[in-house]
Parts: C-alpha cells; sequence; structure tokens
C-alpha cells in the first residue's frame, strides 16, 4: 500500500490541517516511508509470544477504598474569594 497526493490532501483536509502543495511530495515520501517501516514489523514472526499488558511484571499494591474529606478544608478554602460554614460562595448562576 502506498500513499498519494490525493491521500494527503484528503487526510489533510479531514484533520483540519494546513498542507501546502509544495509539501505534499515530501509528506507523501513521510507516510511511504511509515508505512514501509511497519510492513517491517509484519514480517516479524511472533507466534510463540504471549501477549502482554506490560513489558515488566508488576503488580500495583493495593489500598482501602476509605472516602475521607482529606482534612485539609481549611487549606482547600484558602484561596477562596468568599467562603462561608466551611463552603465555596459562588454567585447565582441560574434564574
Amino acid at each position: 500500500m502506498s500513499v498519494t497526493k490525493e491521500d494527503v490532501r484528503k487526510v489533510a483536509r479531514l484533520s483540519r490541517i494546513a498542507v501546502s502543495e509544495e509539501r505534499l511530495d515530501e509528506m507523501v515520501g513521510e507516510l511511504n516511508g511509515i508505512l514501509g517501516w511497519i510492513d517491517q514489523l509484519n514480517e516479524v514472526d511472533v507466534s510463540d509470544v504471549e501477549p502482554m499488558t506490560s513489558v515488566v511484571e508488576a503488580k500495583l499494591p493495593m489500598r482501602d477504598d476509605v472516602v475521607t474529606d482529606g482534612n485539609i478544608q481549611d487549606q482547600v478554602l484558602a484561596n477562596a474569594p468568599r467562603t462561608e460554614d466551611g463552603f465555596f460562595v459562588v454567585p447565582k448562576s441560574v434564574e
């Protein structure tokens, strides 16, 4: 599979990227090079390789799922322009 100037124009239009006519040949070459690398990857025999989600086998530490307020209410409200009874005060947005 190879990319043509028309393909580059269409992809550029669909992605709303401005590509000048002078750059079309350059982009065609770059995209064809990328597709060539992908074809090289298809030549690799991976039939004996197990699927994996990571190259390093690691387990994440688990913690208890406990709901807290963080115990930093004063710090959170410190930069608020206005507070009342431990809450942010904001202007009414619905009439």
